[in-house]
C-alpha cells in the first residue's frame, strides 16, 4: 500500500517507525563521524540526508544500500528504497 493510499494514522507509525530505526542506525554512523537526519517518506521511498563526514564519503552507496536499506526493509518490508537528498 503506497503512502498516498495509506490512512493518516498508518502513514504517521510508519514515519514513525522509520525515524525510530534511523535513531537505532545514528551511533554507528556518529562513530565514523557522520550522521543522519529523516527528510520524508513518499510512495514507499525513505528520503535521508547524509551529514558530516557521510555526507562526502565514498561509501555512501554501501551505507544507504547494504546498511540503512537492509535494517529499515528487516522492519517495513513494503520500503523500496532509501534516497540520499543533497541540499
Amino acid at each position: 500500500m503506497k503512502k498516498s493510499e495509506m490512512c493518516p494514522k498508518d502513514a504517521d507509525t510508519t514515519v514513525n517507525k522509520i525515524k525510530e530505526l534511523l535513531e537505532d542506525i545514528r551511533p554507528y554512523l556518529n562513530m565514523d563521524g557522520g550522521d543522519i537526519s529523516f527528510v520524508k517518506y513518499e510512495n514507499e521511498y525513505v528520503y535521508v540526508k547524509l551529514l558530516g563526514a557521510c555526507a562526502h564519503c565514498i561509501a555512501q552507496d554501501e551505507t544507504i544500500n547494504d546498511g540503512i536499506l537492509f535494517m529499515l526493509q528487516e522492519e517495513i518490508p513494503e520500503i523500496k528504497g532509501v534516497i540520499n537528498v543533497l541540499l
